[in-house]
């Protein structure tokens, strides 16, 4: 059984996804929730996709899996413990060290092309003695 959950907020898609299991309202609004505080770290994420699954057994390891598709990437994080909300804000965290790591990098490229445009456009500067 797949539970789908679709949302807009903003220029972001969420999709929420609970594998084998109904999600409580709870858990489906933090992960949201917490989804949507990302962005505050970069603007430029498109579609969120949040797939929660749980195992049975003698420890049941419930896993939560976040992929962000970002303008050219995806981030992914994907995070296994003994509780959902525990999993959820687990794997934000390495999406967040990954998106600062995303702009960053990103930023550079950026300031790169700018220096080479800047150069090219630029009269050569001529020494008056």
């Amino acid at each position: 059984m797949i539970v789908e959950w679709k949302e807009r907020e903003n220029d972001m898609e969420i999709q929420f996804t609970a594998r084998k299991f109904k999600a409580h309202k709870e858990i489906r609004d933090h992960a949201l929730a917490a989804v949507k505080r990302l962005d505050k770290y970069y603007d430029g994420i498109v579609r969120a996709d949040i797939v929660l699954s749980y195992e049975r057994g003698v420890a049941s390891v419930k896993t939560v899996e976040i992929n962000l598709h970002v303008h050219g990437n995806t981030l992914t994080a994907k995070e296994p413990s003994d509780d959902f909300y525990k999993s959820i804000d687990l794997a934000i965290n390495k999406l967040e060290r990954q998106l600062a790591k995303h702009k960053t990098k990103e930023r550079t490229r950026d300031k790169k092309t700018l220096r080479r445009v800047k150069e090219s456009i630029a009269p050569p500067i001529e020494e008056e003695e």
